[in-house]
Formats: C-alpha cells, sequence, structure tokens
C-alpha cells in the first residue's frame, strides 16, 4: 500500500471552540487543584490530540457507511477479535514470500472506514498532528465547573459526588494540520464529507457532550495536493526537488481548484459506494425491500 509513491494531500487550517471544550487528562492526583484537568502540552498549554480528532472523524463517518451497508464499516470489536487475528497470522505465514498476495488478501477482507483509518493489520493513510492552541486567542487560563453525580432513585445529588472539572473556553483556536498518502479518489470523498462535518459543527469533541460542552468549528484555510502521474518519474523529481527548495505552494490549490476537487472527490466515492452496493446481493435485497 505503501511501497510507492502515488499522491499526497496536505491540509490546513484552524478549529474554533464554539463552546467550551473539556478533553481530561484523566482524573488528578495532586491535593490541590481540579479533580479533572484537561490535557496541556509541555508549556502547560491546551492540546487537542490529534487521536481525539481523527477518532471522532472516524466514528461519524463509521456510522455514515453502516447506515448504507454494514459490511463497509465492520464492528471495531470484530476487528480485533482473537479469530480475525488468527486468521491475518494465517494469511502471513501462507504468502510469507509473496507481498503483493498478501497485501491483496488483507485489503479484500479489510473494511471500508478502515482502509483510509487503518486496522490491527493495515496502516492509516490518514495522520492528524496534535492540534496546538493559537496563542492570540488564550488568554492563559481556564474555566473551571462543577458537576455533581446524579442519584437515580432519589433524583437528587448523590453524597460525596461533587467534583469539578476544567474547560478550555469557548472562542480559542487550534492550528489544524492533516496528511493523506496514497489515498483512492473514493477515499478522498470519504474524507471530504468528514471534515465537512467538522466545518459545520456537526461533531463534538471531548466530554461533557450532553452538557453543550465540545461544539467545535473546522476552517479549512489551504490544501496542497500532489498527484503522481504513472510513468513520468520526471513530475516526481521535480516535485522532491520543490519540497527541498521550499516551493511547496506551486503545489496550492486555489479556491476553485479545492472546490472541484471536493465535489470530483465526492461524486467518485458515490460512485464506488453505489457499485458494491449493487455487486452486494444481501444489500441489494435490502434495498429493495
Amino acid at each position: 500500500m505503501f511501497d510507492t509513491f502515488k499522491n499526497r494531500l496536505e491540509i490546513t487550517g484552524k478549529l474554533t471552540t464554539i463552546t467550551a471544550l473539556r478533553i481530561s487528562a484523566g482524573r488528578s492526583t495532586e491535593p490541590i487543584g481540579t479533580d479533572l484537568p484537561v490535557i496541556k502540552d509541555a508549556l502547560g498549554q491546551p492540546l487537542i490530540p490529534g487521536s481525539s480528532f481523527k477518532g471522532a472523524l472516524r466514528s461519524r463517518l463509521e456510522s455514515f457507511l453502516r447506515g448504507i451497508d454494514t459490511s463497509f464499516a465492520e464492528d471495531p470489536a470484530e476487528l480485533t477479535s482473537l479469530t480475525r487475528n488468527n486468521y491475518v497470522k494465517d494469511l502471513k505465514e501462507q504468502h510469507k514470500d509473496n507481498d503483493v498476495e498478501l497485501t491483496r488478501k488483507l485489503i479484500e477482507m479489510t473494511d471500508l472506514i478502515s482502509r483510509l483509518f487503518g486496522s490491527p493489520w493495515i496502516a492509516s493513510k490518514f495522520q492528524v498532528r496534535d492540534l496546538t492552541v493559537v496563542p492570540d486567542t488564550w488568554f492563559g487560563q481556564y474555566q473551571e465547573r462543577d458537576g455533581v453525580a446524579i442519584d437515580r432513585d432519589t433524583e437528587t445529588a448523590a453524597d460525596g459526588k461533587l467534583y469539578d472539572f476544567q474547560v478550555v473556553p469557548a472562542g480559542t483556536q487550534f492550528e489544524f494540520r492533516a496528511v493523506v498518502e496514497n489515498a483512492e479518489p473514493w477515499e478522498l470523498g470519504l474524507l471530504m464529507i468528514g471534515l465537512h462535518q467538522f466545518e459545520t459543527e456537526q461533531i463534538p469533541l471531548g466530554g461533557g457532550r450532553s452538557r453543550g460542552l465540545g461544539v467545535v468549528k473546522l476552517d479549512i484555510r489551504e490544501m496542497w495536493w500532489f498527484d503522481y502521474p504513472e510513468n513520468k518519474p520526471e513530475e516526481l523529481l521535480d516535485y522532491l526537488q520543490r519540497l527541498v527548495q521550499g516551493d511547496k505552494n506551486h503545489y496550492l490549490c486555489s479556491s476553485e481548484q479545492l472546490q472541484s476537487h471536493k465535489q470530483n472527490w465526492t461524486q467518485s466515492l458515490v460512485n464506488y459506494l453505489t457499485e458494491n452496493i449493487l455487486n452486494n446481493p444481501t444489500t441489494v435485497t435490502e434495498v429493495k425491500s
């Protein structure tokens, strides 16, 4: 999957907290301070782990794909089951001298969502860096809020269950950067749909979402796209040379190109899913009924 370079898409932008954000670092062991602090970097500034963003994105896309066909996004618990892991081990043993055939077999057994986001046996094509705070948008302090566990029998506050937690204030911005390599057009379409959910405030992050916390908005600022034409090594050499010289903006998409790519990739996803539905007798029966 990664033995030959095919393409690269780099995306940057800003993620803004519309409401307060709580991504907890776990219960604090400090004698003084909040019970549930947020995740911070080495300088004590708020941080959104790339894994938190990626996990929320994957979860939303899984729900979409399962709504079309459950085989498109399998249950993660099933993907890591002992039976599945043993099957992967058997495949590796059977094809240990034929890497191409092993890769083909692994892709065949992998659901669509895992082809982009990765699985225990296939590396992810999509990486998100930890989102660091934009200094000018954060005033250097956290908000602290109180919480309490409710006794379900009396519907009142449970004894000894009062706690407090930190949140990052609304209006704080974080730097967003993601990279996708060797993705198929339909996989890029899937990613565009997921990012659009963040652009329209449809995917919350962190804890306390039932309290209204975690509403965020993504603003994609720039996209760099390089698609390596087959049998044209001179273009890859030119690309590598430009990267070394710091001329990456040669591959910067204009607003018109960005919209065109989004439309083309999204249409590729629709075509791909439609084709797979038609080739799945079970799904066709369900759709007709």
